[in-house]
């Protein structure tokens, strides 16, 4: 008889490793690396837990080194989207039938399977296949990926404790319901992290996935399937489909199964999801829940009152940390005049250590971009800025694809607020700065609220507390996550639950109970205990 009421208690964050030379961490990733790096894997469709081979091949390569094959993957035809649906259908009644407790066991264990067995395994793909330096993939996978499944488990209880109010006569509680229907997971290449948890917290409710993971993250997300499995999460739970969206789009938004969308990728794509859903509305059980996390054109705004190498330092991580492929990347800076100068010499200055290069050589602070395109489209800003009066390059500016996706970390200065790449997401180390008079920092403020459709990171830096408490309030809305005196990235779950609004997504804050509460549907139950026999009220008297 199960009659136990569990709550699981909130977590600590994972312990980041430092890699540092001579620990016994830095010899085990790097042997995990070589390991990586010296085979090519096969990688399968998985379907109802069972391997797919459709022999429509593509390859996964190394950004840094980007003739070097690490894996050839099979890709989704309409036919296998079909028998994942049928699959997680068929697998979904069991799965939401079993008590949370256990799933959330589930995902405990898989936690601990990160932490430990496939710790350098997750952070080497991550690193070969996604070009991240040693801490950038350690701060994701394992790390992130861990606290998002346990700190899940933490909050899941929390949700499932809160009950309405019953008097004498009856007895209320709500039924946390998963969704009715299958939760179509659309995951990005730059957070392994982002791919789990857009499986796992609709999951952890009871949910089942279709999931289409980004092509050039591949490896490290078969790898994640591998510790799915391992940890317990039944066959046809999670559906792995690499392969092309739009197949698998074009089949998923026509079946009247979808009850919700877990997205994380560009602004764009978003919004025609959006229309498509709205478009077959009437053919769908029920409204399907649309959960993104979009665009972004973040910033860092400087007051004159800021200090310069504290300054200096949040551009410098927060611009070029992983080649600026955050969502949260900091790509435009308000500076007053009085600060440039400074500022700048203390990045130029920071910059003559700063190493690019391949991930395996761990003494890279800059990496490669992910794959072509993105580099043909970062050196195109970087082009037009060279050749534009509205612009001008003081900082950087060169890149070679001839053997890795390799741009230097670029800073423009802009002439005017509106330029291009002050408005536009470059999704690269390209940080465009706008430098405005010292006593106009109210109207600049309204600038930079006024200059982009995104609304997702920033931050202001003052030593002036009324000065930076005004910038916080007039930029209320113009990010989810807001820094004071930080640099605008490195979000932790449990700690700055991560998400923002206008044309950067829904704002359902991952990291928190927020998000999971987008894949429940509750259910009132009211009991009568001793039910009326006659209709009258005494008002009738």
């Amino acid at each position: 008889m199960n009659n136990q009421l569990f709550s699981f208690k909130q977590p600590i964050n994972e312990p980041i490793y430092s890699y540092a030379p001579g620990t016994p961490e830095r010899a085990a990733l790097q042997a995990e690396l070589e390991r990586q790096y010296n085979q090519v894997i096969e990688i399968p469709l998985i379907i109802g837990g069972k391997e797919v081979k459709t022999g429509k091949m593509g390859k996964v390569v190394m950004p840094t080194e980007h003739k070097h094959v690490l894996a050839n993957y099979h890709q989704v035809t309409e036919k296998e989207v079909k028998m994942a649906i049928d699959a997680a259908m068929a697998a979904k009644k069991q799965w939401e039938e079993m008590p949370w407790v256990e799933r959330a066991s589930i995902m405990m264990k898989a936690a601990e399977l990160m932490a430990k067995k496939y710790r350098y395994v997750l952070s080497a793909a991550t690193m070969l296949g996604q070009g991240k330096s040693p801490f950038q993939a350690e701060i994701d996978t394992p790390c992130e990926c861990i606290d998002f499944l346990r700190f899940n488990a933490y909050f899941a209880s929390q949700i499932y404790a809160q009950q309405p109010v019953s008097d004498t006569t009856t007895i209320n509680r709500l039924e946390y319901r998963p969704l009715e229907g299958f939760v179509y997971a659309i995951t990005p290449f730059n957070f392994t992290a982002i791919a789990a948890n857009l499986n796992i917290a609709p999951a952890l409710m009871g949910n089942v996935t279709i999931w289409k993971p980004a092509t050039t993250s591949i490896l490290s997300n078969y790898y994640l399937m591998q510790v799915f499995k391992e940890a317990g999460i039944p066959d046809g739970v999670i559906n792995f489909l690499p392969g092309s969206g739009s197949t698998i789009s074009n089949v998923v938004f026509k079946s009247p199964d979808l009850a919700g969308v877990h997205f994380t990728g560009s602004t764009e794509v978003f919004n025609a999801f959006w229309t498509t859903i709205g478009n077959n509305i009437n053919n769908y059980k029920t409204y399907p829940k649309i959960v993104g996390e979009t665009g972004g054109k973040d910033f860092i705004f400087a007051h004159h009152s800021a200090d310069s190498r504290e300054l200096a330092v949040a551009l410098l991580r927060g611009a070029f940390e992983y080649q600026g492929q955050k969502c949260s990347a900091a790509s435009r800076s308000y500076i007053p005049k009085s600060l440039w100068e400074p500022t700048l010499n203390h990045i130029k200055e920071m910059m003559k250590t700063v190493k690019m290069g391949c991930v395996r050589d761990f003494s890279n602070f800059i990496n490669a971009v992910i794959d072509e395109k993105s580099f043909d489209n970062i050196a195109g800003y970087i082009d037009r800025a060279k050749a534009s009066p509205n612009a001008e390059i003081a900082l950087g500016g060169g890149y070679d694809k001839s053997v890795g996706y390799f741009v230097e970390p670029t800073i423009i200065v802009a002439k005017t607020p509106d330029y291009e790449s002050m408005v536009d997401e470059i999704f690269g180390p390209v940080l465009t700065v706008y430098i405005y008079d010292d006593n106009k920092y109210e109207e600049t403020l309204e600038l930079c609220d006024k200059t982009s459709a995104y609304a997702l990171t920033g931050s202001v830096f003052a030593r002036d507390r009324y000065a930076l408490n005004f910038g916080m309030d007039k930029l209320r809305y113009s990010a989810g996550n807001f820094y004071l005196n930080d640099k605008c990235t490195g979000a932790v779950v449990g700690n700055q639950p991560f998400g923002g609004a206008r044309a950067s997504g829904t704002n359902d804050k991952a990291g928190s109970e927020l998000n999971l509460y987008r894949w429940i549907s509750p259910r009132t139950i009211k009991e009568t205990l001793v039910p009326p026999v006659d209709y009258g009220y005494p008002f009738l008297g």
